[in-house]
């Protein structure tokens, strides 16, 4: 089946002049094929009796299951091609060099060569390095008219274009490029959608072959959100470089607001009696003054996160309507709300430490024993105060229930801040702060670290570089 698509120029603005490319790109073949929901069973086989390793269950291929290719035989790849076959696809790989690859993957994979797979595949993976698209030249015909999915990142952000999509779209003009599944890591595709983001990101000029690889991310359970033309490629790819773009302003909010606190508290409670006294109250530093900050902090983050909610509602009648769009720094503000709620949350919790450690210190003993021995000096028998002694339990209980629903609204919210951490953000989590607290005890997640397919050593080594 024929299809004409309207590409937009490379340096003409959108609504400007546009060139026409005819593509042969035939969806139709996912749209006829019917196949079980994989997600209904388990994806992983634990390990059995004798200690098998574990491994992707593939799913039953039929005869109608459309044809996916996979271009390069790197972990990415290998990883691919098991949530495919679980999935119900048949999977074919093209390599250099089969015999020597054919191992590499699950005996319901056919490994063969490039040329074969880009010739029998109905859609294809180009999972090999941006660098040696250009090796693939050759296979421009057969792969006229096919989808082609590039998953490739580059090493560093890249803000003036090309995307390496395009660049692809330009090497096989006659076929539909889609840029997809970039930000999954290989340790996603083997363990399921559970950890980090369950979205794919993609873009790409063609309608029909975008809904073609939506059916595919809806098929290995996850969720594809559509970006738009090729142009967006470039976002993409810069994408998974940033680190935690969206915790920048809440940390740094947490840790301005920690701050100041510190401060007010440190110049009334050890310089001010240290002026008009000569008391040297500097052992506070350590622990009474970051007890005394980080409840202050805490409400004041709590009180950011329900303040832009209320801006809004207020604009929005101001205006008389809810249709037109909030200011970019609202906007900003409503899409932290969750990162501020758990850095309060995070505050609470440390707040919550640091009191019940304060009767630990010497210097609460030590205060202590001066009292006691003032009170039998004094001839003191009971120093019962009946308003300090409720003022006191008041205190605890309303704390221990603020912190008890505090926690309950950090728990609720984690899910939705797990799905906006992209592959290299829920990696840094897991690895970098995993090791810090029990060293080398993220060997298992090495195989997260390299995201496309390579085909030596060498390649693998530049992933790890990246």
């Amino acid at each position: 089946m024929s299809c004409y698509v309207t590409i937009p120029g490379r340096n003409a603005p959108f609504s400007g002049q546009r060139r026409s490319a005819r593509t042969n790109c035939c969806p139709s073949v996912f749209s006829k094929c019917t196949m079980s929901d994989p997600m209904k069973k388990p994806l992983i086989r634990e390990r059995g009796e004798r200690g098998g390793s574990r491994h992707l269950e593939a799913g039953v291929s039929g005869p109608e299951a459309p044809v996916i290719g996979i271009l390069g035989t790197g972990d990415f790849s290998r990883s691919l091609a098991r949530r495919l076959l679980a999935s119900g696809y048949q999977v074919v790989v093209g390599s250099r060099t089969p015999k020597r690859s054919a191992a590499l993957f699950p005996e319901e994979a056919e490994v063969t060569t490039q040329m074969e797979a880009a010739s029998q595949a109905d859609l294809v993976f180009v999972a090999v390095f941006a660098e040696h698209h250009s090796t693939l030249a050759p296979l421009r015909r057969a792969l006229g008219g096919k989808t082609l999915v590039d998953v490739s990142n580059g090493a560093r952000i890249n803000q003036d274009g090309p995307s390496h999509a395009q660049l692809l779209a330009d090497i096989f003009p006659e076929s539909c490029v889609v840029k997809a599944f970039n930000t999954i890591s290989a340790w996603t595709l083997q363990t399921g959608p559970r950890d980090g983001s369950r979205q794919v990101f993609l873009c790409g000029d063609s309608l029909e072959a975008k809904n073609s690889v939506k059916q595919i991310c809806q098929r290995t359970g996850f969720i594809p959100v559509d970006m738009g033309l090729l142009s967006s490629a470039l976002e993409l790819e810069n994408l998974p470089l940033h680190l935690f773009p969206s915790w920048r302003v809440p940390v740094l909010a947490t840790a301005g607001l920690f701050f100041s606190f510190y401060l007010y508290s440190f110049l009334r409670e050890v310089v001010q009696p240290r002026v008009a006294g000569g008391r040297s109250l500097f052992y506070k530093m350590p622990v009474e003054l970051v007890n005394a900050s980080l409840p202050a902090a805490a409400l004041q983050l709590l009180a950011l996160v329900y303040a832009p909610g209320l801006l809004a509602a207020a604009l929005q009648l101001s205006r008389g309507t809810k249709y037109r769009r909030f200011p970019q720094w609202l906007q900003r503000w409503l899409g932290s709300r969750k990162q501020l709620g758990l850095c309060s949350f995070l505050c609470a919790a440390m707040h919550a430490a640091y009191s019940l450690c304060l009767p630990l210190r010497r210097s609460a003993r030590y205060k202590l024993l001066n009292l006691a021995y003032k009170q039998v000096k004094a001839g003191v028998e009971d120093s019962w105060v009946e308003e300090e002694v409720w003022r006191m339990e008041l205190y605890l209980s309303v704390g221990i229930m603020a912190l008890g629903l505090l926690s309950l609204l950090a728990v609720t919210s984690l899910p939705s801040v797990a799905n906006t951490l992209n592959w290299r953000e829920f990696t840094f989590i897991q690895e970098k702060l995993e090791r810090r607290r029990s060293p080398g005890s993220s060997a298992g997640m090495t195989a997260g670290k390299q995201r496309e397919g390579g085909e030596t050593g060498e390649k693998e080594k530049k992933w790890r570089e990246i």
